[in-house]
């Protein structure tokens, strides 16, 4: 098994693309752009595989994430990919997404010593 740190890096590094695919990108646009919303919806795979790779005693311990929600849209998205809603991945890519990288950058930060500021939404 990798260890944590690097399923946590996998995170921050997935939000940090959507962050930059999603710069000056009206909800408008994201709608109509098939090839952006495939791109977002893999870093957003990504970032719940990573999350489900997590050892369930690291998830307990940091209970404030929402980890269970974040796998959740990740099983929807892959196994369930016919019921995606493009609207609802808009609002997690912009609004969920930049709360989980800062809270994973914290816990990469508090427990790892390592920044994660560079990209950061």
């Amino acid at each position: 098994m990798r260890p944590e740190i690097l399923y946590l890096t996998d995170v921050v590094e997935a939000a940090d693309a959507i962050h930059r695919f999603l710069a000056d990108v009206p909800r408008e646009k994201f709608l109509d752009d098939e090839i952006l919303q495939s791109a977002i919806l893999q870093k957003l795979i990504v970032i719940g595989e990573a999350s489900a790779r997590l050892s369930s005693d690291f998830r307990a311990d940091h209970a404030n994430v929402p980890w269970a929600d974040v796998v959740g849209f990740r099983n929807i998205a892959v196994h369930e990919y016919f019921a995606v809603s493009w609207p609802i991945v808009w609002v997690t890519a912009t609004q969920d997404v930049p709360l989980l990288r800062q809270s994973v950058a914290t816990i990469l930060a508090d427990e790892f010593g390592i920044s994660s500021e560079a990209g950061a939404a």
